[in-house]
């Protein structure tokens, strides 16, 4: 990519509404360079005609390796939560607002410790996050984390300022859904907060995502 080019994954996102040709194009993508190290793609996976959709930061170590969003540590609990919640993951759309795993290099066999994404990526990759909303066109949207909430509610939003509120997509998000939004805490942070609060952590996840339930 040249350094004069802004990186933008707009290029490769296809005209169409059709999940299947979407995850097919976004193998292809090279929107940003957190594609070079990256094994997969990981694009969103679930219901077309989903609900609630629910967004994270970005695939960690063992969804690179599957190329399968929310299939590690995090996912499990999340699934967790979600039944909790009286929620059937089977009926939503799980994806994140960054589509390739950025991480610190470790040593061979270790597992890869994930590193943030920088706004320029975020915002490089959201062209791919409109046209899931696009596609699946849910009635609730739940923001996993500060950086998917920051996808798509701006990036001055603070997630201690407005967790469990109802929102709405920020004016930059060009698409035509308008979805109750919800922003809560990704569920990694349940598992690297200290074991003693962890069990109070995941219980305000659930609180949250039984909120955005109520919203269907």
């Amino acid at each position: 990519m040249s350094r004069a080019t802004k990186p933008s994954a707009a290029p490769f996102v296809p005209d169409t509404v059709d999940l299947d040709a979407l995850s097919h194009a976004a193998d292809g993508c090279h929107g940003c360079d957190l594609y070079r190290d990256a094994e997969h793609t990981v694009f969103g996976a679930g219901r077309r005609s989903a609900r609630m959709m629910l967004v994270g930061e970005q695939p960690g170590d063992q969804e690179d390796r599957a190329g399968e969003p929310f299939v590690g540590p995090a996912g499990k609990l999340l699934n967790k939560a979600l039944d909790a919640a009286g929620i059937d993951r089977n009926l939503t759309y799980v994806t994140n607002a960054v589509k390739h795993f950025k991480f610190v290099p470790a040593e061979r066999g270790k597992r890869r410790i994930h590193k943030k994404p920088n706004r320029t990526e975020i915002v490089a990759c959201r062209p791919w996050l409109i046209a899931e909303l696009a596609a699946v066109q849910p009635d609730v949207l739940v923001c996993l984390g500060a950086t998917a909430a920051q996808a798509l509610l701006g990036p001055s939003f603070r997630l201690t300022e407005h967790r469990g509120e109802l929102l709405h997509l920020d004016g930059e998000v060009d698409v035509d859904v308008d979805p109750d939004v919800f922003a809560t805490i990704h569920p990694s942070a349940v598992l690297r907060g200290p074991s003693e609060d962890r069990d109070d952590a995941f219980d305000a996840l659930v609180a949250d995502l039984t909120k955005a339930a109520a919203a269907l």
